[in-house]
């Protein structure tokens, strides 16, 4: 069986996003989602409209968030088209908040290892792509965040974030779920939205402002390693296989620090999950464009 192709450039650049996801040489048809995420109030590190700008434009995409389960300023859906505004996605983008309208688009996990379904933005179901814009960076429940975070934990509506958090059990202290059944549900929850999608999604993840802490921390820790790189694939397993493998080949001195946090929360877990649903593989080739 060949290896799924991740495509790699240590060009940072805006111009180098539209280059990496050309190396896919795959069309997403319209209307295309493109979810990202768009930083909490107070986060330095979210990879900012400007910097994406040339990628969305590209892929003729719209703007996709959800809104969130914690307390803050996107926990409504008033005040995340506020925050939306003030961190100017809206001045750039047609933005859609997948989950403004009741009710949730339910996606049914049959072989789910801990959660059966998957609660996601309504609205998911106006689009016939997906285009999953990561940015890859450590997470303090999740270990890190990568493109199978985006698609589970990120798709998931204000509701089936408390969903996936407390491992199917939404209501009480959702966020106190031991680790293992947490980011099981966030496999699980993962391989359901890339199923819906089949082959009409793609993955660009950005290896930059690379930090211990998510974008949706509003006192996320500095950049503790220097940027790597971009990288683009169709299978978002391999995707985020090689990122956490660039992150530990890597001789950067902050590198300790995000294996630690990735270790401490079983974080490589939601890979063996998304694998053993098949949406992707492990195994890859790391193309490396010129």
């Amino acid at each position: 069986m060949a290896k799924s192709k991740v495509y790699f450039t240590p060009d940072v650049s805006a111009a180098s996003l539209v280059k990496i996801y050309d190396a896919l040489q795959f069309t997403l048809p319209a209307p295309t989602a493109v979810k990202l995420h768009s930083g909490e109030q107070g986060n330095q590190n979210y990879l900012r409209p400007e910097y994406v700008q040339q990628l969305v434009e590209h892929v003729h995409g719209t703007v996709v968030e959800c809104n969130t389960a914690y307390p803050g300023a996107r926990d409504t859906t008033a005040k995340h088209r506020q925050l939306l505004s003030d961190h100017e996605w809206t001045k750039y983008f047609t933005v859609d908040l997948l989950d403004s309208d009741s009710p949730d688009l339910v996606l049914d996990i049959p072989d789910g290892q801990q959660i059966q379904q998957n609660f996601v933005g309504r609205h998911l179901a106006d689009y016939h792509s997906l285009l999953v814009l990561s940015h890859f960076k450590g997470h303090a429940m999740g270990g890190f965040g990568g493109a199978l975070k985006q698609l589970s934990i990120g798709c998931a509506s204000s509701y089936g974030k408390k969903y996936i958090h407390g491992a199917g059990q939404p209501d009480g202290d959702y966020m106190a779920t031991a680790q293992l059944p947490f980011v099981t549900a966030m496999g699980d929850a993962a391989a359901s939205v890339h199923r819906y999608f089949q082959d009409r999604a793609a993955y660009v993840t950005a290896m930059v402002n690379i930090s211990v802490d998510c974008d949706c921390d509003v006192h996320a820790a500095a950049p503790c390693m220097a940027d790597i790189g971009l990288l683009s694939s169709t299978d978002p397993v391999a995707l985020d296989q090689a990122c956490v493998d660039l992150i530990y080949q890597s001789h950067d001195s902050g590198r300790d620090q995000l294996v630690a946090r990735i270790e401490e929360k079983l974080g490589t877990h939601i890979i063996d999950v998304a694998a053993a649903h098949g949406i992707g593989s492990k195994d890859y080739q790391l193309i490396h464009l010129a």
